[in-house]
């Protein structure tokens, strides 16, 4: 049997002790918590004391500078925000401008290679060329043959054909054949060759040879005008319209034959065309038809540029193919890239070394000509030739020509030009009559 020693605790008296240590320990804490509360408050008005004297020194220092430098708020903001606007577009403007430079640069670069490239596509194997007109005879005897009796056969001939048969003393073997139709010239020339080779030169054959080779004539025609819309890409052209660019076959300006400069300048153009995106189609098309107002000769008056566009509008093409044609020599603005690209193929084409046969000087004579007849009418002041001489401009004296008597003054000018001048296509003439009136106040006392 186990014993115990010392006095009997109970658990109640254990459980009392310990409830009074833990009321007395959470007195003590809630005291320590109640110090540091109010320790805090003490900082929290102070630093709210501090905030309510900053915001006080704050506006102080705001009024004082405002004063100082006599301004509000906002008016500070807007010259800070204008200055920083300055300063940002100073900058930009020198990025700008080292970018347009930087353009510039590039553009001109990529424009000769453009046009370089261009031109290098429209390289043919083709020299200037003169028209022949001369036809070589056998011997002198075949001369009279042609001329026949009383001079019956070569009537006939000039009458079928449509040309003048020229005889040089100093060419004895050689008759010249002088029309300004280069078809007739053609026609007339092949159908002597073929008379002098059947040997019956009489007015009846002479009608027959020249009748036959007219339908010959017109055959190669049309099919040398088939085979530049093949060379060039297009199709399904009306059948007179190709017809009538056959015709470019015998056509020369200043020596350059019409057909190789077509097919020169569309290569020319198309090319340009593809480089910057233009529209290839519209612009092939352009180039194909732009002089074709050179050999519509029995349409009404006006400059092959009128007659092609009248044409264009005749069977129908689109508009900007009407306005290729019609601004190719700059006589419109541009309306369109397309024609910006006609026109610049027209013009290497034309303007290449070796195209043309006229040189600078004669260039510079024809342009002096036309100013020298229209200064030497009366009443005239000021001529310019302008536009390659497809112009004048005529400056007249308001107190010796009168408004009623302008429409006199360009008729005759016009008329004169074309007898004395030899310009290819029309010759516009504007007379320009400006009446001035000028008044000058009066002076007043000082």
């Amino acid at each position: 049997m186990q014993k115990s020693f010392g006095p009997k605790i109970n658990d109640t008296q254990t459980e009392s002790g310990l409830v009074n240590i833990n009321v007395a320990e959470l007195a003590k804490r809630e005291g320590i918590l109640e110090e540091k509360e109010r320790q805090l408050s003490e900082k929290q008005l102070q630093v709210e004391t501090k905030l309510v004297e900053i915001e006080k020194l704050r506006k102080d220092l705001i009024e004082k500078t405002e004063k100082t430098s006599k301004m509000s708020i906002d008016e500070a903001k807007q010259i800070l925000l204008e200055q920083v606007e300055k300063d940002l577009s100073a900058e930009i403007s020198k990025k700008i401008k080292a970018a347009e430079d930087e353009i510039k640069l590039t553009a001109d670069a990529k424009a000769k290679e453009i046009l370089a490239d261009a031109m290098l596509h429209g390289v043919t194997d083709y020299v200037s060329e003169f028209t022949t007109s001369r036809v070589k005879l056998p011997d002198e005897e075949m001369k009279g043959r042609i001329i026949g009796k009383e001079g019956r056969n070569i009537r006939t001939f000039e009458q079928a054909t449509g040309v003048d048969v020229v005889m040089d003393d100093e060419l004895p073997d050689t008759l010249i054949l002088s029309s300004f139709d280069p078809v007739r010239r053609e026609i007339a020339k092949v159908s002597l060759e073929r008379l002098m080779e059947d040997g019956r030169i009489q007015p009846q054959r002479i009608e027959e040879i020249v009748e036959r080779t007219k339908q010959d004539i017109e055959k190669i025609m049309c099919q040398a005008g088939e085979k530049l819309c093949s060379d060039v890409g297009v199709y399904n052209l009306p059948a007179e319209i190709v017809c009538l660019l056959g015709r470019f076959k015998y056509r020369y300006s200043y020596g350059q034959n019409m057909i190789q400069h077509t097919l020169e300048e569309t290569k020319i153009g198309v090319e340009i065309a593809r480089l910057i995106g233009a529209d290839v189609n519209i612009v092939k098309l352009g180039c194909l038809l732009h002089d074709v107002g050179k050999i519509l000769t029995d349409w009404e008056e006006g400059t092959h540029v009128d007659r092609g566009v009248q044409l264009a509008k005749k069977f129908g093409l689109p508009e900007k193919v009407v306005n290729c044609i019609a601004e190719h020599h700059e006589d419109k603005p541009f309306s369109a890239v397309e024609s910006i690209c006609v026109y610049l193929g027209d013009a290497i084409s034309g303007g290449r070394e070796g195209a043309r046969n006229e040189d600078v000087g004669d260039y510079v004579k024809r342009l002096g000509d036309i100013e020298k007849i229209a200064t030497s009418f009366d009443g005239v002041d000021r001529v310019f030739a302008v536009q390659a001489g497809r112009e004048v401009r005529v400056i007249v004296l308001p107190d010796k020509i009168s408004d009623d008597e302008l429409p006199k003054l360009t008729h005759d000018i016009a008329e004169r030009i074309s007898k004395e001048v030899m310009v290819p296509g029309a010759v516009k003439v504007t007379a320009i009559r400006e009446v001035r009136g000028s008044e000058s106040t009066m002076t007043t006392p000082q």
